[in-house]
């Protein structure tokens, strides 16, 4: 199964004071809406930061992208890795995508260690 691209999600206090201190490492915003959360990119590396989202951080994997705004030619949907993780006995937290549908789909799942896990697909 594919993953799609990973990356870390961090739960910032102030996203102004955090996306400048990443800045300062080199990461340069290639998305977000700038009032909730950005996506930096310095290399290989991708780190979104989200003020009053989520409650804690959060490994991301976005099936269908290969990097920010690049689109796979082939990917596994977020429904079908839904269903071998069920299979496996993963327990699923959450989960927005449902049997009929195609297109963006989110599940959300947690380790053993209590670190949450995003598969977020964006794209159909």
């Amino acid at each position: 199964m594919e993953l799609g691209i990973f990356s870390v999600s961090l739960t910032v206090k102030d996203l102004a004071t955090s996306r400048s201190f990443y800045e300062k490492l080199d990461f340069e915003m290639v998305g977000g809406d700038q009032e909730n959360y950005v996506i930096l990119k310095n290399g290989g590396c991708i780190i979104g930061l989200f003020q009053g989202m989520f409650d804690k951080n959060i490994l991301t994997f976005n099936p269908g992208w290969s990097g920010p705004h690049e689109e796979s030619e082939t990917f596994s949907d977020v429904r079908a890795i839904e269903t071998k993780l069920r299979a496996r006995g993963i327990h699923i937290e959450s989960s927005n995508t449902s049997e009929s549908e195609k297109g963006p789909a989110n599940i959300m799942l947690t380790d053993p260690d209590g670190n949450g896990i995003l598969l977020d697909q964006h794209r159909s």
